[in-house]
């Protein structure tokens, strides 16, 4: 009876030990399956899993170790050195090149330029490989390119048309991981590039390309591959309808860097930025035009924001915003016409509609513009995005100048966040702003009161400082009948 009992209680216990469930989101762990991860709170993204971790703990054995420990001080860190890819724009987010062994992964919507952009760096470590520092020819480069979502004769075209064909840029169409690894053997490449991580699948995993296991079976793979032979791998990676990077959310964790690439369907401009970086700032923001020709980096980017204009119009306004480290100019246009509707309409491009909606509140209640029966669009040139506070004051004069009909001086910037009780505040980098607006030849910026913080204003620059929004359209010269 005792022994019938003890052999019925240890049966559960035993299966419990065999069988394990882990989220695919955030890897969290249960002994039973539950519908709700309980880590990350994702519904239906439990699973089993029989790999390690599901089952019970085991003791680990003693193994011998390959090298000794040494004292960090001695550590040689010049095989570490980040490497530039011949991307100035890259090198920037990067934070110098791409590292020996570092793990790269490059996200962003369909047809934003993801494998545009990888083909140009290709190329351009391939050739970079063969150019000495004096101008004398040097060893090659070898780039090892697997595409697994196109055909290598489409990848050769794309190639041909952006001026990245190179004999050292070596391409394989393929979709298997064994036969991946295969090829990484036998090229020994410098560089190893895949596009894209969800279109590689393992033999040895169940599932489709693009599960939850497979994702996380080449992914492990590759890494370790770089680790062990010193190689920079950059995975190209889908995202989901929310923009965040499909498949595990370990994915994100094993990579070294996390990098996205954003942009307008309808623009020119690409944005990219890093999520995750080990080996430099996260606060950077690479530039880059797409064009027919091919991506190239933008230096100087205002340029695409800010109208050429032939006329001193109404309704125009020129702001600083600031992407990571690097300050943008951004032109703000409003257009104010009289409505016949009832509900008058509110129409923005590049601009957030509730921001939009609370400055107009505060500018009729705390400056007395009449806008409730006026119909307002606002947007932004050059297909830019501003999501920063420090537009509000921007947005705010421009649409009192299409009100009033009346142009604001010429060269003039304006940059402060609007309170809803009218108070202009200060914004964050101010200086930096005020020194690429002077750059661009503006001579004059409106700024919330104190925000230089005596610090010196640019040389030839004048400064109004304001402290609400009545004062700030009254300095301007675009105050109504209430404010003349």
């Amino acid at each position: 009876m005792t022994s019938t009992t003890s052999a019925r209680r240890a049966e559960p216990l035993s299966r419990a030990s065999r069988a394990g469930f882990r989220c695919g989101e955030c890897g969290w762990t249960t002994s039973k399956w539950v519908g709700r991860c309980g880590e990350c709170q994702a519904w239906g993204s439990v699973l089993e899993d029989a790999g390690p971790g599901g089952g019970a703990p085991r003791t680990a054995t003693v193994a011998p170790t390959r090298a000794l420990a040494r004292p960090i001080a001695e550590i040689d860190v010049e095989a570490s050195r980040a490497r530039p890819t011949g991307v100035d724009e890259l090198d920037r987010v990067l934070g110098g090149g791409l590292v020996p062994g570092a793990v790269v992964l490059l996200a962003g919507e369909p047809g934003v330029g993801k494998s545009t952009l990888l083909l140009d760096v290709a190329s351009r470590a391939a050739r970079a490989g063969r150019e000495g520092g004096d101008g004398t020819a040097a060893t090659g480069r070898r780039v090892l390119y697997i595409t697994g979502e196109e055909s290598a004769g489409q990848v050769r075209l794309r190639a041909e048309r952006i001026g990245a064909l190179d004999p050292h840029l070596l391409l394989a169409a393929e979709t298997d991981l064994g036969t991946v690894l295969g090829h990484v053997e036998q090229v020994d490449p410098d560089l190893l590039v895949v596009d894209s991580v969800q279109t590689i699948a393992s033999a040895a995993v169940d599932g489709a390309a693009g599960g939850v296991s497979q994702v996380r079976e080449v992914a492990g793979a590759l890494i370790a591959v770089a680790k062990e032979r010193d190689m920079p791998v950059v995975l190209v990676g889908h995202v989901t309808k929310d923009g965040s990077v499909a498949g595990p959310r370990t994915l994100e964790h094993l990579v070294d860097v996390v990098c996205q690439f954003e942009g307008e369907r309808h623009s020119r401009l690409r944005l990219l930025r890093a999520t995750k970086n080990r080996y430099g700032p996260t606060d950077e923001v690479g530039c880059f035009d797409l064009s027919e020709a091919g991506i190239t980096g933008l230096t100087d980017p205002s340029g695409l924001f800010v109208s050429n204009a032939l006329h001193h119009v109404p309704g125009t306004c020129v702001t600083v915003t600031l992407e990571g480290r690097r300050p943008l100019a951004t032109e703000v246009q409003a257009l104010v016409a009289p409505s016949m509707l009832a509900n008058p309409r509110r129409t923005t491009s590049g601009i957030d509609a509730s921001r939009l909606a609370m400055v107009l509140a505060v500018l009729q209640r705390r400056v007395g513009a009449r806008l409730a029966d006026q119909d307002v669009y606002v947007s932004t040139v050059g297909g830019a995005r501003v999501v920063e506070p420090s537009a509000d004051l921007s947005l705010a004069l421009a649409t009192a100048s299409s009100r009033e009909n009346v142009a604001l001086p010429r060269g003039m910037v304006a940059v402060g966040e609007v309170g809803l009780a009218g108070e202009i505040r200060a914004v964050t980098g101010t200086t930096r702003r005020l020194a690429e607006a002077a750059r661009l030849g503006f001579v004059r910026a409106v700024v919330p009161a104190g925000s230089l913080d005596g610090g010196a204003a640019p040389a030839g620059m004048e400064i109004l400082e304001v402290g609400d929004l009545a004062e700030a359209v009254r300095v301007c010269g675009v105050a109504g009948d209430r404010h003349a």
